[in-house]
């Protein structure tokens, strides 16, 4: 389908020809399971005599008529664009269509729930997927009006991007099959408002039996913006648990955003709809916001979990104003969308909620995602080259959000945080409703402080990779610190240095034996080499931290003494961001085969004791996890392994009852089942006989066990069916299929990667539950037959798949995929070459999901073979 690429020069010389354009969209949701009824009437101007094309991907295209002349569709309609010659100085093309429903959670997906039979209806159109459902130029650039009119059967809800004007009741009834089991019902038409100027792929629909709350916001402009949640009926009971909190952190959101950059909420509604089966976690659609409704806790969640669902409520609500009202002029700039909303949406959760200390949230999630990125060989710059819509599918990753976010972060510390608003605050005004560039927000930014960002914005953003900064610190007899300097490396593939304004802290053990700050300074470090002369003279600390505070995106290597106190001080460290960042600091060493795997989950599993920031504890869990099963040397695996699960155990045992860290640690002991009293307490646990006081077994948590059970083929014929049948609801039916495809049997193996490949009745979600259990259990052996099955279908799976399940599938090392990770490295690495050695030519995107998995699979071999020699040399 080479027409639904769409080239940036294609889309430039378009926006040279079209120009105020108008759209009037009908679409019709009675006409059965399948296919819907688009019919669209577009209005533009554009250079008489010029040609272009319209974007439109559809299953039948009946009618085409140009200004009054009917076209035949045969003739026009090819590749997923509708070609448009002639054209006038005034234009008006009417499109009638039939456009396919979607299961993989692009265009207009359509979900059925298990539960009650009810039908869903949402969309998804970013990168640019509005063609999936009606006529559109699809480009950022070409911003435009909308009408919506949708029918729909009448007991469902329907929503768009404004507020209905009128909702009709018509005398007819949909077509039998409409609704499932063959129901049919009486119809209603939704009129909406007209919508602002905006870009195509923001436009939004949702449609169904959804629950529904309101509330309203008392705007800073005087209006009163109308707010909706909304959900599946099945899990209205959860989600009413939270809906007050919820409309309270959005309104918390409005308020600090309004005040941060003086501008007010600039849209006519916000609702927030919870959708089933989302490939992303969320969509900022104008009004509309689309969330994955696993953010619905049915069962208990981890503090991570809830503070993540705050995360993304703001992150989402920025985008109001930042790619919204001002969105960017072409995909290139798609990294400012993401990055700012990630930047702001840390900054309103730490500022203007409970959840204060979220800067070490994103230090311990985000900032690691993108560390572990940048160190790929598909890292990229933040300033991606985006030559056409492909391009975009490498760019939705940890560079572009968790990277862009840290290196904003940066920004506002070399700028002064006051100018930086200042400049947002104009950037957003001088190009509300319109297209805009960086070089638009830089040039705001450099009359606000004054500063020449030209090279920063060179070197941050237009340059690959990731610099290490290094602490060295002499002192004399006494303690005093005679010079202090921080030296700068560059990869030798990537070799820029780049400015920093960082912090450099002191930290002691006070008389309660805590770690804590005893003083802190601040510097620019620039260049290879940069002295800290403010540290001279001062009575060297037992701790230096460069990058206090995180101000900055570098690899960190603190002094040999700073190291090797944190090494066994890191449980003492008082502040969360601070034990964060030396965390992180730890986990990279130990990536970089620079520190000892064995040492690093000894100093882990002893700091959890202590630990109470919930990211920080779940991912130091998830490296523990990492090094004891990939990194540790061979012959000490299977006893780590089974340390840590005892050790996680015993945690687990002594918590706080009721708290996250139980919690967690019960959760993470599951995962490894290598002790030998395992089946004895996950039955136990699962029955009720074994109780950890505060600890409730609920759905999720039964699933859980029921996974850990199958993973080490400990279930009884027929367990996983009489687990779903407690509850057959769309959830549980992906925990099923996950938990059947975790059996470590070469026939149940069998089963998922049939599944996953061919099964054409799986949604989108549970080809990934079915794809995350096939890879995440059994032995070596069990995996070794399928590296070259797996290299053999990539092919094959790019070519018949859409790219998210595509994506799913050939997914990279650390989020699952068919890609048998736990096979010998050295046949993946090996295999992994040879694939990227014979597809030079292979699609970015694709080459660089290999590219990605064989690296991974080659650091595996790095790190062992450290921790093996230390072994030896012991």
């Amino acid at each position: 389908m080479p027409g639904a690429n769409l080239t940036r020069v294609e889309a430039e010389e378009r926006a040279t020809v079209v120009s105020n354009v108008t759209y009037q969209v009908a679409l019709d949701l009675t006409k059965g399971p399948r296919t819907f009824l688009s019919q669209a009437t577009i209005g533009f101007d554009a250079k008489p005599g010029e040609s272009t094309f319209l974007d439109l991907i559809a299953d039948e295209v009946s009618a085409i008529e140009l200004n009054g002349e009917g076209l035949d569709p045969a003739q026009v309609y090819r590749d997923s664009r509708i070609e448009l010659a002639g054209l006038k100085e005034h234009n008006q093309i009417k499109v009638t269509a039939l456009c396919v429903y979607s299961r993989t959670g692009e265009g207009l997906h359509r979900s059925v729930d298990p539960s009650d039979g009810n039908v869903y209806l949402y969309s998804q159109f970013e990168v640019p997927d509005a063609r999936r459902v009606y006529g559109v130029f699809d480009q950022p650039d070409i911003k435009a009006t909308f009408d919506f009119t949708v029918t729909a059967p009448a007991s469902w809800q329907v929503l768009s991007n404004m507020p209905a004007v009128s909702e009709e009741a018509l005398d007819q009834e949909t077509a039998p099959g409409t609704l499932e089991g063959g129901k049919s019902e009486s119809c209603r038409r939704w009129v909406f408002e007209t919508t602002p100027v905006m870009s195509s792929y923001l436009t939004a629909f949702t449609a169904g039996p959804y629950a529904s709350w309101t509330s309203e916001y008392s705007n800073e402009d005087g209006r009163t913006i109308p707010m909706g949640l909304y959900c599946r009926q099945a899990l209205k009971d959860s989600l009413a648990k939270d809906v007050d909190y919820l409309f309270d952190v959005t309104k918390k959101g409005f308020a600090f955003y309004a005040k941060t950059w003086d501008l007010p909420f600039p849209w006519a509604k916000y609702d927030q709809v919870f959708v089933p089966e989302y490939n992303a976690g969320a969509m900022e659609n104008i009004g509309l916001v689309t969330f994955r409704d696993s953010y619905i806790f049915e069962s208990k969640a981890t503090g991570a979990q809830i503070n993540r669902r705050v995360e993304t409520v703001l992150h989402e609500l920025a985008h109001m104003w930042f790619g919204d009202l001002v969105t960017m002029k072409w995909w290139n700039d798609l990294w400012l969308n993401e990055s700012f909303a990630e930047f702001m949406s840390t900054l309103a959760t730490a500022e203007a909620s409970e959840w204060s200390d979220d800067w070490a949230t994103f230090c311990s999630g985000e900032k690691s995602w993108a560390l572990t990125e940048d160190q790929m060989p598909t890292t990229h710059p933040v300033v991606a080259p985006i030559n056409d819509l492909h391009d975009t599918e490498v760019n939705f990753d940890g560079i572009t959000y968790a990277k862009g976010g840290s290196v904003l972060k940066q920004l506002v510390a070399w700028v002064g945080r006051d100018q930086f608003f200042q400049g947002i605050h104009q950037y957003l005004v001088s190009n509300s409703y319109g297209n805009a560039t960086l070089n638009d927000l830089l040039a705001e930014l450099e009359k606000t402080s004054g500063r020449d960002l030209g090279r920063w914005s060179k070197l941050w953003l237009e340059e690959a990779g990731i610099t290490t900064l290094i602490s060295k610190v002499q002192t004399d007899a006494d303690g005093v610190i005679t010079s202090m300097a921080i030296d700068q490396t560059a990869p030798e593939d990537h070799p820029v240095l780049r400015p920093h304004h960082l912090a450099v802290g002191f930290y002691d053990l006070d008389d309660q034996g805590r770690v804590v700050r005893t003083d802190r300074f601040e510097l620019d470090v620039d260049g290879g080499h940069t002295e800290v002369t403010a540290a001279q003279g001062r009575k060297r600390p037992a701790l230096i931290l460069i990058n206090d505070d995180d101000l900055t995106y570098a690899k960190l290597r603190l002094d040999q003494a700073s190291l090797d106190f944190v090494s066994e001080n890191l449980y003492r460290v008082q502040d969360r961001l601070t034990r964060a960042v030396i965390w992180l600091s730890l986990w990279d060493m130990t990536r970089d085969a620079e520190f000892p795997a064995e040492r690093f989950i000894g100093l882990s599993l002893k700091a959890l004791a202590t630990e109470h920031q919930s990211t920080t504890f779940r991912y130091a869990l998830s490296q523990i996890s990492t090094a004891a099963h990939h990194f540790v040397a061979g012959r000490r695996r299977q006893p780590m392994l089974q340390l840590v699960a005892q050790s996680l155990w015993d945690l687990a045992r002594k918590a706080e009852p009721g708290s996250d860290e139980q919690f967690q640690l019960v959760r993470a002991y599951l995962g490894y089942g290598d002790d030998p009293d395992f089946e004895e307490t996950a039955r136990g646990l699962l029955s009720g006989d074994l109780k950890l006081e505060g600890l409730e077994i609920d759905n999720n948590t039964r699933w859980v066990i029921i996974h850990a059970l199958a993973a080490h083929d400990l279930l009884a014929d027929g367990e996983i069916d009489q687990e779903l049948s407690r509850h057959d609801t769309t959830e549980n039916r992906e925990f099923a299929m996950g938990a059947r495809a975790a059996l470590p049997t070469a026939k149940a193996k069998d089963w998922a990667w049939d599944q996953a490949l061919n099964n054409q009745d799986l949604t989108n979600s549970q080809i990934g539950a079915v794809a995350d259990g096939f890879s995440g259990s059994g032995q070596e052996s069990l995996f070794d037959p399928y590296v070259d099955r797996f290299f053999g279908a990539v092919d094959w799976i790019w070519e018949h798949k859409t790219f998210h399940i595509a994506e799913t599938l050939l997914n990279p090392l650390s989020a699952g995929g068919l890609y048998p990770s736990s096979a010998d490295p050295r046949a993946l690495v090996e295999a992994g070459d040879a694939w990227l050695d014979s597809h030079q030519d292979a699609p970015k995107a694709l080459r660089g999901m290999i590219a990605q998995n064989t690296a991974a699979s080659r650091r595996f071999l790095k790190v062992r073979s450290y921790n093996e020699q230390l072994r030896r040399n012991d």
